[in-house]
């Protein structure tokens, strides 16, 4: 017995409307857990990436071991990293959110220091002439200068993050990535494309957001442009 012609999930095929809805509340529920694991890691990550770079560059002896190390931990496979933080958080989403965290340190702290050490010296001098304390000169001057280089970090890794996401459905926590695990396991062919496209949505979504944010941020380099 043959499938109807109209029944696309009966054939099997790749494209299928009759999936999207069908299956739109397991979708969104997906799409909502992928974005809350990237928004939590990202978030998390920039605020250990912070302190660290400003401790790389106050004190110059600490550079080195803190590049060392989140280039260490970026090396380190993902199946692996995760086997590694089993023990501390067993199988939940805070497993996936602490691999990513760390996967995310590297990009954020590299940029992060760069934009840091391209603020021009006489700038702070200047700053310095005026008045302005350690704290003010960091929060007024240096850090809305080092904004462009950070934020190309953050998109960076907040589009590496969408992607590894996918990697924590071999916990269960995997957003979309749950969606395609299962998909391929079964070879449902429409749910593995409608997945998967969900995923390059989102992280190309997450770049323009960033990209237009940090355009609104540093209104000087469009004029610089």
């Amino acid at each position: 017995m043959t499938a109807p012609p109209d029944d696309c999930l009966a054939r099997n095929e790749w494209i299928c409307g009759a999936y999207l809805s069908s299956r739109r509340e397991i979708l969104i529920d997906a799409v909502l857990q992928h974005l809350q694991l990237t928004v939590a890691s990202v978030a998390i990550a920039l605020l250990i990436a912070v302190p660290l770079a400003l401790a790389a560059r106050r004190w110059r002896w600490a550079a080195g071991p803190v590049l060392a190390t989140t280039t260490v931990l970026y090396t380190i496979p993902s199946l692996a990293m995760f086997s590694l933080l089993l023990p501390l958080y067993g199988l939940s989403a805070a497993l996936v959110i602490a691999g990513l965290v760390l996967y995310s340190l590297t990009l954020l702290v590299r940029n992060i220091l760069a934009g840091l050490r391209a603020v021009p010296e006489e700038t702070r001098q200047a700053a310095r002439g005026m008045g302005y304390g350690p704290l003010r000169l960091l929060l007024a001057v240096e850090l809305p200068l080092a904004l462009p280089a950070a934020m190309a970090g953050l998109r960076i890794a907040t589009v590496s993050a969408v992607s590894l996401v996918t990697i924590g459905a071999i916990v269960g926590h995997g957003g979309l990535g749950n969606l395609i695990y299962s998909g391929m396991n079964t070879y449902f062919k429409a749910q593995v494309l409608t997945a998967s496209v969900l995923c390059v949505l989102i992280a190309v979504a997450a770049e323009l957001l960033l990209l237009g944010a940090g355009r609104l941020l540093t209104p000087w380099t469009r004029r610089q442009a």
